[in-house]
């Protein structure tokens, strides 16, 4: 029972994290305008990087470095990187949306699965709650033994797959209701979200520095 109550509190605690507006729900909004099941993909790529990164977890804490991810250097290399991706991907998004709606652009933003994956390398405050929040969850996990650990990251990563899908599905009704000018409109405001982001994550990291 108290594995099962565990589980329960990752679901929920994953869940209020995958819901904050970010980078990653901009992003889904945009793909999944076009395509239906661009969140599939996009987690998919997430996955890539974060089932790897949850493995490095539970090393480091076997042997106890864990607070690598808690590093300076880390936080100010992930900022500027990550803004500087994502202003990238603001400006090819902002680009498209005064295109056709429907045109297909053969772009990163064209492919879920790596733009999945440049989300989570590139966004510092993936690592941050992973330096925080979802290293107190491992370290409970741990707790419990193998299996627990293995079943707490299937957990965490379902929960953002049903998220980004939800996302990118509703995305793609709405396109299709809403019509080209209002999903305009949408794709700017996301491009805009983007934008304010990467600024954000390169402030942050600036302040590190100084």
């Amino acid at each position: 029972m108290e594995l099962i109550s565990f589980l329960g509190s990752v679901f929920i605690i994953s869940f209020t994290g995958a819901m904050q507006p970010g980078p990653v729900t901009a992003t889904a909004i945009t793909m999944g305008s076009r395509r239906k099941w661009a969140g599939v993909l996009l987690a998919i790529g997430h996955g890539i990087v974060e089932f790897p990164l949850m493995v490095l977890m539970l090393i480091l804490m076997t042997i106890g470095h864990e607070a690598i991810f808690k590093s300076d250097i880390a936080q100010i290399l992930i900022g500027f990187i990550g803004g500087v991706v994502l202003l990238l991907m603001a400006i090819q998004a902002f680009v498209s949306s005064r295109k056709s709606a429907y045109t297909q652009a053969t772009s990163c933003s064209d492919k879920p699965i790596l733009t999945g994956i440049i989300l989570s390398v590139s966004n510092p405050y993936f690592f941050i709650w992973w330096s925080t929040v979802g290293l107190a969850l491992a370290t409970k996990a741990k707790g419990f033994g193998i299996w627990a650990f293995a079943i707490f990251a299937v957990v965490h990563w379902l929960v953002d797959l049903i998220w980004v899908t939800a996302l990118s599905f509703t995305s793609f009704h709405g396109s299709v209701l809403l019509g080209p000018k209002p999903l305009r409109i949408v794709l700017m405001i996301c491009s805009a979200a983007l934008f304010a982001f990467g600024l954000f994550f390169i402030y942050n990291a600036a302040k590190i520095l100084i």
